[in-house]
């Protein structure tokens, strides 16, 4: 009772003050320790957010408790549908710049106004996996970007890899539901390795172009960073006159393309689920800011003609042999979402968002994605009004005559909500200038569920992108082959994927089917078009044009107590000066004491931080630690592991007894420490030539 009057006889004094402040003053007031004031949804201020509302100390909660019912019913529905594909996602904020014009081409402001920043926000993602699935399967990765341009928001939605596994949108839902969990047992989660997406691609030759493209390394990228991406369809850029040229657009990465060996994909998976997102948010907070340069492959109708395959074909890509890729601006990534959820999860991409100079092409797959993004995103963002969400917002005016439904958060002015109108002087109205659409003519062809006759061909750049690749890429892939098609357990399957590649390479055929134990070669299948040798492009390599440089890439060193001081001081100088990135492990997460006898921090204890996270390792250490470690299973591992993931080795004279424990022999890779320069310029490359004498690939 005396509380209620005590409460009592500050109300007229809290009201007064309110009163004479403003509502907003007081709350100022209460929240002045510098922490916000917790309130409900509705503003109002929470007094206790530790206990409901309880008839008695001891009795039943009452139903009267409006915060509680608030948090506890919002906490039900925090979660939406994640997307049926690219769920696991990471995404940041950036921005474009257009460095050459395209003003000859098109009217896109976008692509004709050099040294305009644009804003832009980039979300990469697997496809397979769900949304708690882990960073680094062999799979597909998403490379979608939004521009929010001067006149409205142009959205990128593209892949790692400029092809794809079918020619027509109709069959989407086939793909992804055999490359998805098998229903009836629900596993495996982020893998192709099983009989459902292999009995599909057996069945569907015009995927061998892009299962070429998935048993690459590039489907075991080492960075989001270090991936190109690629608008995989054809586009048009329309002049003023309304003119088209075709325009295939393309991202680089500035670090180079870099990949994983695939026992190092997967060891990553289990030591750090999380490893391309916490690259990129670490990247990002440390100012080494990601960036990929902007390029187009421009050609006309008549160029397309002469192509001996369709452009319209989305498992076809044009070779930068045959047209060139111009590089006319670049995309930085500076600033990591503010929230997750409110950011990249919401983030909502649709190829049908262009703007003006920019239409699309005929390529069936892109026509059937121009549909089916919004779709999706109505059911999993709960309404016609997703575009209001922050991501998603134009940053330029935009006004229309839509209204309501779901989730609607404008408010609209005005009697008016209809065009054309005339009672209303400032709604919205068409322009001459607005968006057109190209004045493609019409065919001649009938009406029908026919496919073109130039689609017909399913194996001729599948076998230039295999023999385009050096015969170290070669190897990978015939070993990715082997271990996915050793996870089938249909020998009917296997065989007809072995029949298949047959027709892409006889010798990758021969490699597979021995890997397999298959006694004869399966017969080859029979084909509508009969395959053709184009030119080998070396542009579609990893290795052959690998940039050599260190940034981006990150050193472990490994000491503990007694580690040479002087020896780790100057590889970490020597390292970070050239660009890259020093993490220190040591046994206790509290670091170690150096010789000099000064400590030094430890950024990652050791059997938690594996070599599988670094570029390179250098492993500096006493006589007596390194004698001590060579009994201990996590340190074997981490020198094992390096050498046998191809990268380079530094070490000191106290470190050689872990090394002969990790069966680590001396090559071109393993330096001594003191070789600081010939250290560094090995970390600027895997050790390709160790890899014959570790393992046997098909």
């Amino acid at each position: 009772m005396a509380q209620k009057s005590k409460d009592r006889s500050n109300a007229p004094s809290r009201k007064n003050a309110a009163d004479k402040r403003g509502y907003g003053d007081e709350l100022h007031q209460l929240a002045s320790d510098g922490h916000p004031l917790l309130t409900t949804n509705q503003g109002i201020p929470v007094a206790d957010n530790q206990n409901s509302l309880r008839a008695t100390p001891r009795g039943p909660t009452l139903l009267e408790d409006f915060i509680l019912r608030e948090k506890i019913t919002h906490f039900d529905h925090e979660r939406i549908p994640e997307r049926i594909v690219h769920a696991r996602g990471s995404g940041a904020h950036g921005y474009f710049e257009l460095a050459k014009s395209l003003k000859k081409y098109t009217t896109a402001r976008i692509l004709t106004e050099t040294g305009v920043r644009t804003p832009v926000f980039c979300r990469f993602s697997t496809v397979a996996g769900g949304a708690g699935s882990v960073d680094t399967p062999r799979d597909v990765r998403g490379f979608a970007v939004k521009f929010y341009t001067q006149e409205g928001n142009w959205d990128l939605v593209g892949n790692n890899i400029p092809v794809f596994f079918i020619q027509d949108a109709i069959k989407f839902p086939d793909l992804v539901h055999a490359v998805k969990m098998e229903p009836d047992r629900g596993f495996p989660q982020a893998a192709s390795a099983h009989d459902n997406f292999w009995d599909f691609i057996s069945l569907m030759p015009e995927s061998m172009h892009m299962i070429m493209w998935a048993m690459s390394d590039r489907t075991i990228p080492r960075s989001l960073r270090m991936m190109e991406g690629f608008g995989i369809h054809s586009f048009r850029l329309l002049d003023a006159k309304g003119s088209s040229t075709f325009v295939k657009f393309h991202w680089r990465p500035k670090l180079g393309l870099q990949s994983t060996c695939w026992d190092e994909a997967v060891k990553i998976a289990g030591s750090d689920p999380d490893f391309h997102r916490r690259d990129l948010f670490e990247a990002i907070q440390r100012g080494d800011f990601p960036e990929w340069e902007f390029g187009v492959q421009l050609f006309t109708e008549e160029q397309a003609a002469q192509f001996p395959f369709d452009h319209l074909d989305p498992t076809k890509l044009i070779p930068e042999e045959l047209v060139p890729v111009q590089i006319v601006g670049r995309m930085v990534l500076d600033r990591w979402p503010d929230n997750f959820f409110a950011e990249t999860e919401q983030v909502a991409f649709c190829p049908a968002n262009i703007v003006p100079g920019i239409d699309f092409s005929n390529d069936p797959l892109l026509q059937g994605r121009l549909f089916s993004y919004l779709d999706t995103q109505l059911t999993r963002l709960g309404g016609p009004n997703f575009h209001q969400i922050p991501v998603n917002a134009p940053k330029c005016p935009f006004a229309n005559q839509q209204r309501d439904g779901h989730m609607q958060m404008s408010q609209p002015k005005g009697r008016v909500n209809y065009e054309p109108s005339s009672l209303q002087g400032d709604s919205p109205r068409a322009t001459p200038a607005g968006y057109r659409s190209f004045a493609e003519p019409a065919d001649d062809g009938a009406k029908g569920r026919i496919r073109a006759e130039s689609f017909a061909d399913h194996y001729s750049q599948a076998r230039m992108f295999y023999r385009s690749q050096t015969g170290i890429e070669q190897a990978h892939i015939a070993f990715a082959l082997v271990f996915e098609l050793s996870k089938v357990e249909t020998p009917t399957v296997r065989e007809r994927v072995v029949g298949h590649l047959r027709h892409v390479d006889d010798d990758l055929a021969k490699r597979v089917a021995a890997g397999l134990g298959m006694h004869a070669l399966p017969p080859v299948p029979p084909v509508a078009v009969k395959p053709i040798d184009m030119p080998p492009s070396p542009a579609l390599q990893i290795i052959g044009k690998a940039k050599h440089l260190l940034e981006g890439r990150c050193v472990g060193i490994l000491v503990d107590d007694g580690s040479d001081a002087t020896t780790v001081r100057a590889l970490r100088k020597a390292a970070t000066d050239a660009g890259a990135m020093v993490k220190i492990v040591a046994p206790r997460i509290g670091g170690a004491k150096l010789s000099d006898n000064k400590g030094i921090a430890a950024n990652g204890q050791l059997a938690g931080t594996p070599s599988v996270v670094f570029d390179a390792v250098a492993v500096v250490l006493s006589s007596a630690a390194g004698k001590a470690l060579a009994k201990e299973a996590a340190a074997v591992d981490w020198v094992r592991d390096a050498y046998g993931h191809l990268k380079a080795i530094a070490f000191d004279e106290g470190a050689q007894p872990l090394l002969q424990a990790g069966g680590v022999a001396k090559d071109a890779g393993v330096l001594k420490a003191a070789n600081v320069s010939a250290f560094l310029e090995a970390v600027a490359t895997r050790q390709w030539d160790r890899e014959p004498k570790l393992r046997t690939l098909a």
